[in-house]
């Protein structure tokens, strides 16, 4: 057994929870913040048996699908922000962070 932990934008929340439902995989959302952009994410926790790991994958890839998104960006720390003019930057967003880790063990109570 796996544990995928996939990373995934909110906008593709909603598709990428639906289309694992519909293919039978069970997984827990919770609300996550990421780090460099400091946007909401979701983060799927995915038990899944060995044999399932590559649907799981294909699913997640097909429905979280990489933007470009402008951004503006923060004033550098410690500078003088009175001289910064925060240019609007074009970032890629979406798509997905996923980790597939061992499980020793499963219950469920």
């Amino acid at each position: 057994m796996k544990l995928v932990v996939a990373v995934v934008q909110d906008k593709d929340s909603n598709r990428l929870s639906q289309a694992l439902v519909e293919h039978n995989f069970r997984a827990t959302k919770l609300a996550t913040t990421g780090g460099f952009l400091k946007s909401g994410n979701t983060t799927f926790l995915i038990g899944v048996e060995d044999i399932r790991v590559d649907k799981a994958l294909q699913i997640i890839k097909k429905n979280c699908e990489h933007r470009d998104q402008l951004i503006a960006p923060v004033s550098p720390m410690g500078g003088n922000a009175d001289s910064f003019v925060p240019f609007p930057v074009k970032v890629e967003v979406g798509g997905a962070t996923v980790f597939v880790l061992p499980i020793e063990q499963f219950h469920q109570f």
